[in-house]
């Protein structure tokens, strides 16, 4: 069974975060692997952890596939550490600016071409909040998609998935057999710390880095020119107003009280 996991670098949720020209400013902020994407990591790891145990050579592979500048490695190798085995960045000068569809189109030639019987994919990412990349994944590839899962169990040997998907009215059971796009929320699992074991064997796995030439993929459809939307207008946070602060003279508990009840909150 080979396992593809889509993974993103992402402007770190901390950091202060500003448009140019109409793109967001990826360079003047410290980048790290999505963090929706490790409950991606560690939910493919645990599904092929037991299946590989005893085995010298494991025969259910991890890939990680990302599309991004050369410093998206760095994201790849964080994956790595957790213990995905290999790694594939679509790196290319042309695709800055692009948008999800022509993110989903370079992503699915690569999948396509990987002969991959399952992908991962975090619900979204966190630097854009949309939550359609692993349903356009699956029309491209013709697919089936099971997404929102809060939990997911692979039958290798029938070559099916079940998984529980999590929605507003409540919980349904999904299935579908090979190949399939699976999303999983941030609830399914606790993302393991890479150990320092996994860090240091991360540098000896192998990243593979293709142009827009080698997935297949004409410049044209991807990037600012080839975007089917584009940011007219973006204006600075406001900043945060200042708190009220109640001085407390024996009356404290009456001022927080009458303040709850001006705002309708007691």
């Amino acid at each position: 069974m080979k396992i593809a996991i889509c993974v993103k670098q992402v402007p770190d949720s901390w950091a202060e975060k500003k448009m140019v020209n109409g793109v967001l400013d990826r360079n003047g902020v410290d980048a790290v692997l999505n963090d929706l994407d490790e409950y991606a990591i560690e939910e493919a790891l645990r599904v092929v952890e037991p299946l590989n145990e005893g085995k010298e050579t494991p025969e259910h592979i991890i890939t990680l596939i990302s599309m991004g500048p050369e410093r998206a490695t760095e994201a790849i190798r964080k994956g790595l550490s957790m213990g995905a085995d290999s790694g594939v960045l679509v790196s290319d000068a042309a695709l800055a600016g692009s948008d999800a569809i022509a993110t989903s189109k370079v992503l699915a030639e690569v999948i396509s071409k990987g002969g991959f019987d399952l992908v991962f994919c975090g619900t979204e990412s966190t630097d854009a909040r949309m939550s359609v990349v692993p349903a356009m994944l699956a029309e491209r590839l013709g697919w089936a998609q099971l997404t929102f899962a809060g939990s997911v169990k692979v039958d290798a040997a029938n070559s099916s998935v079940e998984i529980a998907r999590m929605t507003e009215s409540g919980v349904e059971t999904m299935s579908a057999t090979f190949p399939c796009v699976i999303s999983v929320i941030e609830k399914i699992n606790e993302p393991r710390y890479p150990s320092f074991k996994g860090i240091m064997a991360a540098k000896k796995k192998v990243i593979e880095t293709k142009s827009l030439a080698d997935v297949g993929v004409s410049s044209a459809e991807v990037g600012s020119s080839g975007a089917w939307s584009s940011v007219v207008d973006a204006s600075a946070r406001p900043p945060r107003d200042k708190g009220i602060k109640v001085e407390d003279s024996g009356d404290g508990g009456t001022k927080l009280a009458d303040y709850l009840a001006e705002k309708r909150l007691v």
